[in-house]
């Protein structure tokens, strides 16, 4: 008897999103292979934990490999024959890409063309990429929408993956390969990479050190809990999604919480969930930085039935409940709490 189940291959699958991702499919029913070569932008052994709590959900196919390889990853593909690729494997963050643009250039640009190419080789019929909502840059339009053409990036991390959504629709337009690119908004929660604001914060926080602040605190991310973001990639899976008839197959949806939090408050929700007095480090403007993001979310409300369902608050209760119980027993510095051991059997992940 064949087996009926999608046949899913995601990139990146052992970093934030993609783990919560990977068990969400799991839980699904779906048939699942994950790439990612556990690169050491941050620690590995966060990246094996992550792979061990998504075996404990179910089993899949695990990869460790570089997306911008050309041998063994169209041998994957030829051999597992997925019908939809989830690609969010990528050189992340914004001031690591300004000290580092040709590598970001390298794993998100080549990266991404390597696995569009390998699509349109091999049939793929459905390419969902992680984008940010760093393309739209120095936007004046707030909240940021979809229909926005003149989008002025301000990093190279921002520039690459704008660029990885021309070339997606680039091959929506030649072979018809269905694209659909979801534009994240500052997602957060539990797993979140400890370089990322929220869990720095934390850190910090419990450790009775100062968070350091760049700019005057007015800056203001839409944050969007991890499960909200899984939920409308989840929606973007739907095969009875019609994607346009007249041009390309090819659509673009921000995934966000439509409510942007200035960085000052974001510090007092930080306080009140973890019942610590926060001493501010104020420094100067980090360049790249955008003043603010928010999504309008209604296209992607009306298309994929995506509402957000997590208000920060509550996020950042659960968050802070997470990283604590990570945290029991582990000697590692505050940074970075394990939230299990790890064989060492077991490198790209984004978020």
């Amino acid at each position: 008897m064949s087996d009926q189940r999608q046949k899913l291959l995601l990139t990146g699958g052992a970093g934030f999103i993609g783990s919560h991702l990977a068990e969400a499919l799991l839980r699904r029913g779906a048939r699942l292979a994950i790439v990612d070569d556990l690169n050491p932008f941050y620690d590995r052994t966060l990246k094996k934990a992550n792979l061990q709590d998504i075996r404990h959900v179910g089993d899949c196919e695990f990869h460790a490999l570089d997306i911008c390889d050309t041998v063994e990853l169209p041998q994957i593909m030829a051999s597992y024959r997925p019908e939809v690729v989830i690609h969010l494997a990528a050189c992340a963050g914004v001031r690591p890409s300004i000290a580092q643009p040709k590598l970001y250039e390298r794993v998100n640009v080549a990266g991404t063309l390597n696995l569009l190419e390998l699509c349109r080789q091999f049939q793929v019929k459905r390419f969902i990429f992680g984008s940010s909502s760093s393309v739209y840059g120095a936007s004046s339009r707030v909240p940021f929408s979809e229909d926005q053409v003149e989008l002025r990036p301000l990093s190279p991390y921002a520039a690459t993956k704008l660029a990885g959504e021309m070339l997606a629709y680039t091959y929506a337009h030649l072979f018809g390969l269905e694209v659909i690119c979801l534009r994240f908004f500052t997602v957060y929660g539990p797993r979140q990479r400890p370089d990322l604001a929220i869990r720095k914060f934390t850190a910090l926080l419990e450790a009775g050190k100062p968070l350091p602040i760049f700019g005057d605190g007015s800056s203001a991310r839409d944050y969007t809990y991890v499960d909200d973001i899984v939920r409308g990639i989840l929606a973007s899976l739907d095969p009875e999604l019609r994607l346009p008839a007249n041009g390309a197959p090819f659509e673009v949806f921000n995934l966000g919480n439509s409510t942007p939090v200035k960085l000052t408050e974001l510090v007092e929700l930080l306080e009140n969930a973890t019942g610590r007095k926060a001493t501010c480090d104020w420094r100067p403007p980090q360049p790249g930085d955008s003043p603010v993001t928010w999504a309008d979310t209604s296209k992607a409300a009306r298309i994929l039935g995506y509402r957000p369902a997590t208000p920060l608050k509550e996020g950042l209760t659960r968050f802070v409940r997470w990283y604590r119980d990570a945290a029991l027993g582990c000697s590692e510095t505050p940074e970075c709490p394990k939230s299990q051991t790890m064989d060492a059997s077991v490198r790209t992940s984004s978020e």
